[in-house]
């Protein structure tokens, strides 16, 4: 936007707007820090791309709050430093969480546990050729390389960065398959995992891994923010509910006494019909606007039948 031509004032408003993102980002950051502070951390491989996480999304950050200063954003644009600065808090906000939460949960969803070697060799290879893909993007938008060009004079003195981002790219190319062999390799043999194989504290380790699609037999009750640390002759499970429909106990919020049963809607294709109509609909207006009339049509059909009445929701004391 600053290099739309708006007046000063509307530069004023998008300056001020970007800075404010640091605060709240700054605040997450602290806050993820102090969890890690307080805890007792194992250095598996999740832990490791949590770690990754930080400071590659701190120092996206820092750039970020380089660039909504007016001067420089207006020299930088459309530069490789803007693309340096969007990939390290794109992947580095959202790529490394993934990778982290995938292998902290593969356990649950597979049964069995991931090789944690290979997994660290798969971090240290996308961490590595992560920063040396893009880090040197920043050097070479400050000394004026633009986006979308695919060749350059030598004499311009941007052929070892890029040799540099190449390498990079290759490491993480390597990584991604050193990565894609861990997940087949240990679907198919590795370790049983067991309910609760990082001895976690909250209450969807107590479920089998993988769960059962029913998820508990008996629904188990919460008494802490930290159910699977409660003594074992403190736990207890919900009773009195029908086994001939979907019950839930319904709590207060604070205490957690339980106040009524719940009636759950069973289940239904009219929300996936509705997401495929809007998606089939919404993917064609790319190419043509009339496209817009078949996602509300198809998609109206789906919300129509989802939001029939048919009968009251049943709540009972």
């Amino acid at each position: 936007m600053f290099a739309t031509g708006l007046p000063q004032i509307g530069e004023a408003y998008f300056t001020a707007a970007s800075m404010m993102i640091g605060i709240t980002s700054g605040i997450q950051i602290f806050c993820w820090l102090a969890t890690m502070w307080t805890g007792r951390l194992r250095l598996t491989t999740a832990t490791h791309f949590v770690f990754g996480f930080i400071f590659i999304f701190v120092a996206g950050g820092l750039t970020g709050l380089m660039l909504a200063s007016i001067p420089l954003d207006l020299q930088s644009h459309d530069t490789y430093f803007v693309v340096a600065h969007l990939h390290y808090v794109l992947i580095g906000g959202a790529l490394f969480p993934l990778f982290g939460g995938f292998h902290f949960w593969f356990p649950k969803f597979t049964g069995r546990m991931i090789d944690e070697r290979l997994g660290k060799i798969s971090f240290w290879l996308l961490f590595v050729g992560f920063n040396t893909t893009f880090f040197p993007m920043h050097l070479l938008g400050l000394h004026g390389m633009t986006r979308r060009i695919y060749t350059y004079s030598p004499e311009l003195g941007w052929g070892n960065a890029n040799l540099t981002a190449t390498i990079g790219a290759f490491t993480i190319a390597i990584g991604g398959i050193v990565f894609i062999a861990n997940v087949l390799r240990s679907r198919r043999s590795g370790p049983i995992a067991g309910a609760d194989p990082w001895d976690a504290a909250t209450l969807e380790w107590a479920a089998a891994s993988p769960p059962r699609p029913y998820n508990f037999a008996l629904l188990p009750t919460v008494t802490s923010g930290a159910p699977m640390w409660t003594p074992p002759e403190d736990r207890g499970v919900v009773t009195g509910m029908r086994p001939d429909r979907r019950e839930v106990l319904v709590t207060t919020l604070t205490e957690a006494q339980p106040t009524q049963r719940m009636v759950l809607p069973g289940p239904t294709p009219w929300p996936f019909l509705a997401a495929f109509g809007f998606t089939i609909g919404l993917y064609g207006s790319v190419f043509a606007f009339s496209w817009h009339y078949i996602a509300a049509a198809l998609g109206m059909i789906g919300l129509i039948g989802w939001f029939w009445p048919r009968r009251p929701l049943e709540i009972e004391p």
